[in-house]
């Protein structure tokens, strides 16, 4: 079972745009702390979307050998051909990795059926669990509670959870209640603003992007469901996705020295407006904490 904070990886990039080693390993040593109960890899904050296979596999690996078994890892695999994606889950080596997340698939705009079927294949075709990706913004669909139970029901042996960033807290709260009776099923909050809020109604946890620099903070607000803490960041949370995700947060980890503020088109750096901004909450947060 998938629980706690989860956070959603960014992927370094030098100024030539291939992927900075060196940042990434700075990145995952501030994960490593005890404040981070798993990483996402190579999901939409990691730009998984502009990378070619080669190199999503060489990040897999680096990432493995590095954590070295210290945090469990999930993996994003997901897409918009269904036959693509299983081809991809029968072929690749998961070896190091505790599950995989998968996106509801985007442009095509599959109803409820089709994305029933869409996740029952990727079930049958994926080694280890699988967690579910609900973000309508970007797919343009929206999986609906019904037919993630009708999922988890069809596959329970590998279906372990939902990432619910819809955004939608009315369809989130009955989701949670009506897979309340599967223990083994978690509905983890897709969404840094709404994590309390989702967790007091009975959510797993967070994958969050704001954790990539602040994982003490995230891990408190997580873990203690201190809603005070998060209101703190609110500010900072709506900045981070002001210009789209990860602009906002590479540019508030280049600005702690982790990172080039380097990303790949069609992603541009944030506004220098917008990177003031953060830079000016980062250290009220910092004066408060």
């Amino acid at each position: 079972m998938i629980k706690g904070l989860g956070t959603a990886l960014i992927t370094p990039f030098k100024a030539d745009k291939s992927v900075d080693y060196d940042a990434l390993a700075r990145l995952l040593d501030t994960q490593l702390t005890g404040f981070v109960d798993y990483i996402v890899v190579l999901g939409t904050t990691g730009e998984a979307a502009t990378m070619t296979e080669e190199e999503k596999k060489e990040v897999r690996q680096f990432i493995v050998n590095y954590v070295r078994g210290r945090l469990p890892l999930v993996l994003g695999v997901g897409g918009n051909n269904t036959a693509a994606v299983c081809e991809s889950l029968r072929s690749m080596d998961l070896s190091g990795f505790s599950a995989i997340l998968s996106v509801c698939p985007y442009y095509n705009k599959p109803n409820q059926e089709g994305l029933f079927q869409h996740f029952c294949a990727v079930a049958e075709a994926s080694p280890i669990p699988v967690i579910l990706y609900n973000v309508p913004g970007r797919t343009g669909v929206n999986l609906l509670p019904e037919t993630v139970m009708r999922i988890y029901n069809a596959h329970p042996d590998k279906i372990c959870g939902i990432k619910e960033a819809s955004g939608n807290v009315e369809q989130i709260k009955h989701l949670i209640a009506i897979s309340r009776q599967h223990a083994a099923f978690s509905v983890i909050s897709g969404d840094d603003g709404i994590a309390c809020e989702l967790m007091e109604a009975g959510a797993a946890g967070l994958i969050s992007v704001a954790s990539n620099v602040f994982p003490e903070d995230f891990w408190h607000i997580v873990h203690d469901k201190d809603a005070a803490l998060q209101a703190k960041y609110a500010e900072m949370i709506k900045l981070l996705f002001a210009e789209g995700n990860p602009v906002g947060i590479k540019a508030v980890l280049a600005q702690k020295g982790l990172i080039e503020n380097n990303l790949r088109l069609p992603l541009v750096p944030a506004s220098e407006e917008l990177s003031c901004q953060m830079s000016a909450v980062s250290r009220q947060i910092s004066d408060v904490r």
